[in-house]
C-alpha cells in the first residue's frame, strides 16, 4: 500500500480557481518533446544478415516457424544480425520469441499468418489487463532481452476475429479470477492460465526489454492487444500501421515504460489507438513502475469505440511527463481520454497534448474517476497538471467531461485555443481544482468556468 499515491483532500464542486502555478514545472511542447524523442535509444544490431530460408523456412501451406526460430538462434548465438523474411505467404504454427540483437525484417510482399489454435502458444509471463500472469504466448514475443527489432514492410496477420475473439464472450470467470488474484496478492508463479482458459494473448509483446524498435509493418486482425511493451526502456514504434476491428484491438499499449516514441503511425482500430498504463490496482501498486518519459506525434488514429489517445485505465503504477503532439483524428469516441475508477490509486501528471485536429468524436476532452469494472475500493487515482492547447474539432456531442471525486479532484488543467464546431450535449465539469480556459469556442462560443460552472 506504500506505493498508492493518494490525493490532496479538500472540497471543490464545480469550483475553480484562475490563479494557475502548476504549469512552470514540464515544458509544453516543441522543443521539449523533441528532446526526449532524440533521447530514445534504438537497438544496436550488427550488420549481418541470414534468410530464414537458409534455416529450411519456406512459404506456402506449410509450417515455417522451425526454420524461424532456427534463423533467430543462428544470429543471436552469433552476437546478433538481422534476419530477413523474403516475400511470400509465411505458415507459422506457433509464436516467434526474438532474441538479444536481433532484428526480424520483413521484406515488402511477405505475410505472415500465424495459425489461430490456443495448442501452439505456451504459457509464458506476461501482463494481461494490467495483472501479471502466465499466459499464452503473444503472437511475438520477447523477454529480458536488449535490442531487439521487428522491420520492414511486411504484413503481418493474428486470426483475431474468427477465433480469438470468440473467447470474448467466456472471458469472465477467468478475467475476474485472475483480477482477484492481483487483489489478494497471489503469488505470480500461482498466476497460471494458458490452454482450456480464456484470456486472449497480445499480438506483439516485449517485456522487460531493453532498446527496442518496431518500424514498418502492417498488423492485421489482432488476437487482443496488438503492440504492447511491458517494462521496457526506449522503445521506438514508428510508420506502422494497424487494422483490427474488434473488441480489444488497442493499437499500442505502452505499459510502465520510460523513454517511448510513437510516431507516423496509421492506427484503425475497435479500441484505444494508443493508451498510456501502468499495472491494474494492487498488482500495480505492487510493482510499481510508472509509465514516463513518452512522446506520441504526427500519428492518425480512427476509433469506433474507445480513445484516440489514453491514459488508463490500468494506470495504478502511475504516469507522467507525457507529450502528445500533432494528430489527426478522422473519428473517436473520445478524442483525450483520461480514465481510472476508485479502486485504481496511482497519479497522472505532467501531461502536454497540443496540436489535435478531430473530425467527429462523441467527447473531445474527457477525464473520469468512474471508469467501468469498479470492484468497490476507495482509492481515487490523482489526475494533476494537464496542458492542452491548439485543438480543432468539427463535431462532438459533447466537448469537454471532467469529472473528479469529492475527496480527489482533477487538478491544475489548463485548456488553450481550443475550437469546436458543432456540438450537441452540454459540458459536465465537477470537482476540478485550478482549471483555466483561454480561448475555448464550442459552436460560436466561448466558453468559461466559474464557481456556478459551464457559462
Amino acid at each position: 500500500m506504500r506505493h498508492l499515491h493518494l490525493p490532496r483532500r479538500g472540497v471543490l464542486l464545480g469550483g475553480a480557481s484562475l490563479a494557475l502555478g502548476a504549469y512552470a514545472t514540464l515544458p509544453s511542447g516543441g522543443s521539449a518533446a523533441d528532446r526526449v524523442a532524440a533521447g530514445v535509444q534504438r537497438p544496436r544490431v550488427p550488420p549481418r544478415v541470414r534468410l530464414v530460408t537458409d534455416h529450411g523456412a519456406k512459404p506456402g501451406d506449410v509450417d515455417a516457424l522451425p526454420g524461424f526460430l532456427a534463423a533467430v538462434a543462428a544470429a543471436a548465438d552469433a552476437g546478433g544480425g538481422r534476419v530477413i523474411v523474403p516475400a511470400g505467404d509465411w505458415r507459422l504454427d506457433g509464436p516467434i520469441h526474438l532474441r538479444s540483437r536481433v532484428d526480424l525484417h520483413l521484406e515488402e510482399g511477405a505475410t505472415l499468418r500465424f495459425t489461430p489454435d490456443a495448442r501452439f502458444y505456451p504459457t509464458v509471463f506476461t501482463r494481461w489487463e494490467g495483472t501479471e500472469v502466465y499466459n499464452h504466448s503473444p503472437l511475438i514475443y520477447a523477454r529480458g532481452q536488449t535490442d531487439v527489432a521487428l522491420t520492414g514492410k511486411g504484413r503481418i496477420e493474428g486470426g483475431g476475429r474468427d477465433y480469438w475473439f470468440t473467447w470474448r464472450p467466456e472471458q469472465r470467470p477467468d478475467q475476474t479470477r485472475l483480477r482477484q488474484m492481483g487483489a489478494d496478492g497471489v503469488p505470480v508463479d500461482q498466476r497460471v492460465f494458458g490452454l482450456g482458459h480464456k484470456l486472449r494473448p497480445a499480438f506483439v509483446q516485449f517485456i522487460d526489454c531493453r532498446r527496442v524498435l518496431i518500424e514498418g509493418p502492417h498488423f492485421e486482425d489482432s488476437p487482443f492487444w496488438v503492440l504492447h511493451p511491458v517494462y521496457c526502456d526506449h522503445v521506438t514504434v514508428r510508420d506502422v500501421s494497424i487494422r483490427s476491428k474488434h473488441l480489444n484491438s488497442d493499437g499500442c499499449d505502452p505499459d510502465s515504460c520510460t523513454n517511448v516514441l510513437i510516431e507516423s503511425c496509421r492506427f484503425d482500430v475497435s479500441d484505444d489507438c494508443v493508451a498510456v498504463k501502468s499495472g491494474r490496482d494492487q498488482d500495480g501498486w505492487r510493482v510499481a513502475r510508472p509509465s514516463s518519459r513518452i512522446v506520441v506525434r504526427d500519428c492518425e488514429m480512427n476509433t469506433d469505440i474507445a480513445a484516440a489517445f489514453a491514459i488508463g485505465s490500468e494506470m495504478s503504477g502511475g504516469a507522467h511527463d507525457i507529450w502528445v503532439e500533432r494528430l489527426r483524428v478522422p473519428s473517436a469516441e473520445h478524442a483525450i481520454y483520461v480514465k481510472a475508477n476508485l479502486d485504481r490509486g496511482g497519479l497522472i501528471e505532467r501531461i502536454r497534448i497540443r496540436d489535435i485536429d478531430v473530425v467527429q468524436t462523441e467527447t473531445l476532452i474527457h477525464f473520469t474517476t468512474a471508469y467501468h469494472s469498479w470492484r468497490g475500493g476507495n482509492f481515487p487515482p490523482t489526475y494533476r497538471d494537464f496542458l492542452v492547447e491548439n485543438v480543432r474539432c468539427e463535431r462532438a456531442e459533447q466537448a469537454l467531461h471532467i469529472v473528479g471525486v469529492e475527496t480527489a479532484p482533477v487538478q491544475d488543467v489548463r485548456l488553450s485555443d481550443i475550437v469546436v464546431g458543432t456540438v450537441s450535449a452540454p459540458d459536465a465539469i465537477a470537482h476540478v481544482r485550478n482549471l483555466q480556459l483561454d480561448r475555448v469556442s464550442v459552436a460560436g462560443r466561448t466558453v468559461t468556468f466559474d464557481s456556478g460552472g459551464v457559462a
